[in-house]
């Protein structure tokens, strides 16, 4: 019987990419005149609220936002005009990543581990995402097609991570000896709960009790600063950083 190989699966956006590539898409569409003003207007306003900080849960708000608008302009918009609006957010993001989660992708498929993404931002963005780094397989937000052109369904992928995880892992006959998972909010958690050695990454402050609770390993990237936290004796302690590097 052949050995499976043991896989890693990782979030994208905030995890290995700096910023939410969902975010950076629309922006390129209300820029281009694609979104309604008054809906642009919306998403910019939230947004500002969650960078000013006016509620501990301002991010989740922008998101919900966001989300909300994306689900009643998509069928406005053609996929053609989508992609490229993807395709621009793909260039000028790409490179701009945390760098222990773009040198443990390195590292991983180097000693042989599948690695996966799995993403709430649309499979038009991910696709190229998952080619660069070169993931072996990814789950990605689909928004439905009939006919050439959007429906205004959408699947969104951060709702679904274990379910897609089951999916990836049945297809590529992988099993959970070994396994790795990277995320860095509370939509990883569920994600992270499935694999035998869950990092939390920059860790959104849910995901971060949750973490503590279940005395999962944490990592904070801060400037050009890598924090490695294990926990000891029901606490944290500095397991490692860059600094001798």
């Amino acid at each position: 019987m052949v050995k499976s190989k043991p896989f890693a699966v990782f979030d994208i956006d905030g995890t290995l990419i700096r910023w939410q590539m969902l975010h950076v898409i629309y922006d390129w569409l209300g820029r281009a005149g694609l979104i309604a003003e008054n809906d642009f207007a919306a998403i910019r306003a939230a947004r500002l609220d969650w960078k000013k900080r006016k509620a501990i849960d301002s991010f989740r708000a922008y998101e919900d936002v966001l989300y909300a608008i994306v689900a009643r302009s998509i069928a406005g918009i053609t996929p053609k005009v989508f992609e490229r609006a993807a395709q621009e957010a793909f260039n000028e993001y790409r490179d701009q990543t945390y760098r222990y989660t773009r040198d443990l992708i390195r590292d991983l498929k180097q000693k042989g581990y599948f690695v996966i993404a799995i993403s709430g931002s649309p499979d038009e963005v991910v696709k190229h995402l998952a080619e660069y780094y070169g993931f072996d397989d990814y789950a990605a937000t689909i928004q439905m097609r009939q006919g050439g052109r959007y429906t205004g369904e959408i699947m969104v992928a951060a709702m679904h991570k274990p379910e897609l995880l089951r999916e990836l892992m049945a297809k590529h006959g992988l099993d959970f000896a070994g396994s790795i998972g990277v995320g860095d909010s509370e939509g990883d958690i569920s994600m992270l709960e499935m694999v035998e050695h869950p990092i939390a990454f920059n860790p959104a402050k849910g995901l971060f009790l949750h973490a503590e609770k279940q005395h999962w390993k944490v990592v904070v990237e801060r400037k050009n600063m890598i924090y490695e936290f294990e926990p000891k004796d029901g606490r944290y302690r500095l397991a490692r950083t860059n600094a001798e590097e």
